[in-house]
């Protein structure tokens, strides 16, 4: 009984609570008493009134349905959660507790809080290549537009691990890159009460230390003296050098504004900037070069 909640009438609505394992799940009867005639013990309309007893009698259905959800899900998956009652008792669809489905809703919360500038606008890219990527595999190896939680095997991760290494011909660090979301996906539905066991627990990949190439100064000195044949790669050239002598990253140097160079009690000129990716301060000083 909701009776924080009374309506205008003075009657409270009557809430359905499934609890399994320790973990409650709530949802509307769409049914309503008077609080005073509420039995809290056993959760029923106290009396005989025709008004209480078509209450009762719907409270009873409502339990039955609900026993009996809870009873096939037990035969048929093995297991059930609260969560997973409550979607089959208002009607939803299996496939909305589905992977693609759970990853596209979790891409449109993610795509607010980038246009809020809270999230990078480059990870919200890589999640859509990722889903781009997901969505396709089980297209092609399961011939489906969806697959629900429940359906995912430890064959699932290591199939999608070929085919992003093999048929996509993707390096080890960017299908750990790729398998990243899918895994935290599963961790989410366990969460969320979809599914009970991780069907990825056993696999297993890490990033690999990579040797980075590097650019010898003589390099730097051929580009700098280099005349590129349009505007454009003008630009990019002289970003390219600001890099190298500030150490900034692209992503930094394209966030920098006027107001990030300011006069510091030396006496000299220094860029002013967090880091992009650690949003660790980062403080350049600007020389000035006096050329004959």
């Amino acid at each position: 009984m909701k009776k924080n909640e009374l309506k205008k009438n003075g009657n409270a609505p009557i809430m359905a609570r499934i609890t399994i394992d320790g973990i409650a799940k709530t949802l509307g009867t769409k049914l309503e008493i008077n609080p005073n005639n509420w039995d809290l013990k056993h959760g029923r309309v106290q009396g005989k009134s025709v008004i209480a007893l078509n209450i009762n009698q719907k409270l009873d259905n409502i339990r039955g349905r609900i026993d009996k959800i809870y009873e096939d899900m037990q035969k048929r998956e093995g297991f059930a959660t609260a969560q997973k009652v409550k979607l089959s008792f208002l009607g939803v669809g299996v496939m909305d507790d589905a992977i693609l489905k759970v990853f596209n809703d979790q891409n449109i919360e993610f795509k607010k809080l980038v246009d809020k500038g809270e999230r990078s606008q480059s990870t919200y890219n890589k999640y859509i290549t990722v889903y781009n990527h997901l969505s396709t595999f089980i297209k092609e190896r399961y011939h489906r537009d969806d697959m629900s939680f429940r359906e995912l095997t430890c064959d699932f991760i290591r199939e999608l691990d070929f085919y992003l290494r093999y048929d996509l011909q993707s390096s080890h660090n960017t299908i750990w890159v790729y398998t990243m979301p899918v895994l935290s996906l599963v961790e989410l539905a366990i969460k969320k009460g979809l599914i009970r066991d991780n069907p990825f627990e056993d696999y297993e990949i890490s990033m690999e230390e990579t040797d980075r190439g590097y650019i010898l100064k003589e390099d730097v000195e051929k580009l700098m003296k280099c005349v590129p044949p349009h505007p454009r790669y003008e630009l990019v050239k002289d970003l390219f050098i600001f890099s190298c002598f500030t150490g900034l990253a692209y992503a930094d140097i394209k966030k920098l504004t006027r107001n990030n160079i300011q006069s510091f009690f030396d006496g000299h000129q220094w860029i002013i900037s967090r880091r992009k990716k650690s949003d660790i301060a980062s403080n350049v000083r600007l020389y000035v070069f006096k050329l004959n």
